[in-house]
């Protein structure tokens, strides 16, 4: 199993921000609405996922990490969710 932390794109200042709003909850259960927008639109959208995709080995499984234990309160559900859209991949909430 290859194990996918992240997506390799980084921009401290948009990391600043979202992680100010995140911080705003005190029990994150799920994502701010400016937060996903902001989410979408400057880091996932700036994505090739089929790149990404290409890069994993086949066949196989991989795993999209976060230390937030609900899944609608992790970014990386919107990665999860974006795959399934566009791939048809099966995505499994763990």
């Amino acid at each position: 199993m290859r194990a996918v932390a992240t997506i390799g794109v980084y921009d401290s200042s948009l990391d600043d921000f979202l992680g100010k709003l995140r911080r705003q909850h005190v029990k994150q259960v799920e994502l701010a609405s400016e937060y996903r927008r902001r989410y979408l639109t400057q880091i996932l959208d700036r994505v090739d996922l089929r790149a990404f995709l290409e890069s994993l080995p086949d066949p196989g499984v991989s795993a999209l990490l976060c230390v937030e234990r609900d899944a609608k309160a992790c970014h990386r559900s919107l990665i999860a969710a974006r795959l399934h859209a566009r791939f048809k991949l099966v995505v499994v909430d763990l």
